[in-house]
């Protein structure tokens, strides 16, 4: 690499601070645009069903390019537009690795679980799990561990939320992103208790859109100001990064120590399997009417997220060569504020009218994401709360009468959505509350913790149930709680809660385990405990269950 300076830069470029003065209203009025229009999809969805099929599958009457475009737009959260960049920006090539990790998951979804899940289930992983292990306790610990995951999301989303309206007002307050975050859960329940998963569906495909065309305009922006050139776009990248050549190689983030990238593989490892056990997106297979149309969603969701990512890389790169490093860092500590900040830049600078525009079109675009990504993380813990927990676990009790009438079943189901409306605002309320002490950890980060938690308590419970046929219902329970403690309690006594000085609590240290994301421990420990529990079962497997089971995954026979 050389040290000249490039043509393209010779005009030094402004420091890229948020909008001021009069400007802010311009991207206020394009929050209240998005929060109007994504409102009023709802309250016009909402009245075309109230069903429990409409309001956990959206009728499942989707097409494959509309659902496939539904799991981009809910897989491209505040992580990948907010987080990955951000951490690109930082860390060079280490951040990169994040995007690697979240779109090669994907491939493990389309190989093992998308027709298979559509086949097998109605509406949740639990329903999976039940139609061989037909047990209270096993819909009890696969619903819990649905929770779990889901709020971890969350409040990741929430996070990247508070950032970037704290960069939108021009400060850094904590009181500002303190009420963007209560604004933000008080939408989400409103979109999930009146639209429930239809109108869901539809804002994720309107954001995934904004989202597309947003990164296509930055990118196509960001290579007309190198000519082309990205080589050069490198170099510019590595200067203003801090780091020199460093940034351009591994080891920024992830190789100072053995730990380091130790950590790196248990992130790498909690990214590639988690995507197939996220809730959020199992449930999204339900909303079509077969498993080949599950299987071209997740096609379409591939080409999306792929080109997507790819976008993320040379932004990230941008972010870094334009803004700079320590000026992304200023903004936000965890580089969530980076693309807002490249937009400003690309537009003009600071003070120009096109430089605000872009800024406030790309913030009100992040915005969108976020609110659609929480409207589904919230319908899916909610369903399994209500679908799984209150009315698979506590109401079936032993005893209840299995054959219902079809108006008590109607009336049953009916009752299922009232306790999901109830449970979403509850979960809400939670995750408003857990976002308010993690605004200093970088949104990627947090989406890296769910997805471990999701690889070590749903994904060995659902393999172990499609593919072996000697799995018990004890099995099943060992497998998701040893996969989900170790996890949580790990997290728990890591770097990430005590110990440094961006973990949620930096003013006292009490973690004892070095790594900060558990999968490499706990992801192994579940399938660990599914083996172990299903070898100490007193009962054995149910050989028709699991021949139905294989049947119903791999033909379609019976499904709902």
């Amino acid at each position: 690499m050389t040290d000249r300076t490039p043509a393209v830069l010779t005009t030094a470029t402004p420091p890229p601070v948020a909008p001021t003065g009069d400007h802010h209203s311009l991207a206020i009025v394009l929050f209240a645009v998005i929060v109007l229009v994504t409102l009023g999809i709802t309250l016009w969805v909402g009245r075309q069903g109230n069903a429990a099929v409409d309001f956990y599958a959206g009728g499942r009457d989707f097409t494959p390019l509309q659902n496939g475009v539904a799991l981009s737009g809910d897989y491209l959260s505040a992580a990948s537009f907010l987080g990955v960049a951000g951490l690109i920006a930082l860390y060079g090539y280490d951040g990169v690795l994040y995007s690697i990790g979240f779109l090669v998951a994907w491939l493990v979804v389309l190989m093992l679980v998308a027709e298979l899940v559509r086949n097998a289930g109605r509406y949740t992983l639990a329903d999976v799990l039940a139609l061989r292990l037909r047990r209270r306790k096993v819909r009890a610990a696969a619903g819990g561990a649905s929770v779990v995951v889901t709020l971890l999301y969350l409040v990741a989303q929430m996070v990247g939320a508070g950032s970037l309206v704290a960069l939108l007002l021009g400060t850094n307050s904590a009181q500002a992103r303190t009420w963007t975050i209560i604004a933000v859960g008080a939408l989400m329940i409103v979109y999930v208790t009146i639209g429930g998963m239809r109108a869901t569906t539809w804002i994720q495909i309107v954001k995934a859109c904004l989202l597309i065309a947003g990164s296509v305009l930055l990118t196509v922006l960001l290579l007309v100001r190198f000519h082309g050139d990205v080589f050069e776009l490198m170099r510019q990248a590595a200067r203003h990064s801090g780091a020199g050549h460093r940034y351009l190689e591994p080891g920024l983030k992830y190789g100072a120590t053995f730990t380091s990238r130790l950590d790196f593989f248990s992130l790498g490892l909690a990214l590639v399997l988690g995507t197939a056990g996220l809730p959020h997106i199992l449930s999204r297979f339900y909303t079509v009417p077969t498993a080949r149309a599950a299987r071209r969603s997740t096609m379409w969701a591939i080409g999306l997220v792929g080109g997507f990512y790819l976008m993320a890389i040379a932004l990230g790169l941008g972010a870094t060569a334009l803004v700079g490093s320590a000026e992304v860092r200023h903004a936000n500590s965890a580089g969530n504020t980076a693309v807002p900040l490249l937009a400003l830049v690309l537009g003009g600078g600071n003070g120009s009218t096109g430089g605000v525009v872009l800024f406030a079109l790309i913030s009100a675009i992040a915005f969108a994401t976020i609110l659609a990504v929480v409207a589904g993380l919230t319908l899916a813990s909610s369903a399994a709360f209500a679908h799984d927990i209150w009315a698979g676990a506590w109401r079936s009790r032993p005893g209840r009468r299995r054959s219902a009438g079809a108006t008590e079943e109607k009336a049953g189901e009916q009752q299922e959505v009232v306790v999901a409306r109830f449970a979403a605002v509850g979960i809400g309320a939670a995750a408003i509350a857990i976002s308010l002490f993690a605004q200093q950890l970088n949104v990627a980060f947090l989406v890296g913790l769910a997805f471990a938690v999701a690889a070590s308590a749903n994904l060995p419970v659902l393999l172990y149930s499609l593919f072996w046929s000697r799995f018990t219902a004890r099995g099943a329970v060992w497998s998701v709680y040893g996969g989900l403690v170790p996890a949580i309690v790990l997290v728990f006594f890591s770097p990430v809660v005590s110990g440094t000085k961006v973990a949620l609590f930096p003013g006292v240290d009490f973690h004892w385990f070095p790594l900060e994301n558990p999968g490499i421990v706990s992801i192994p420990l579940g399938f660990l405990a599914g083996w172990l529990g299903t070898l100490t079962s007193p009962e054995p497997a149910d050989a028709d269950r699991f021949a139905e089971l294989e049947v119903r995954a791999l033909t379609g026979a019976g499904a709902a």
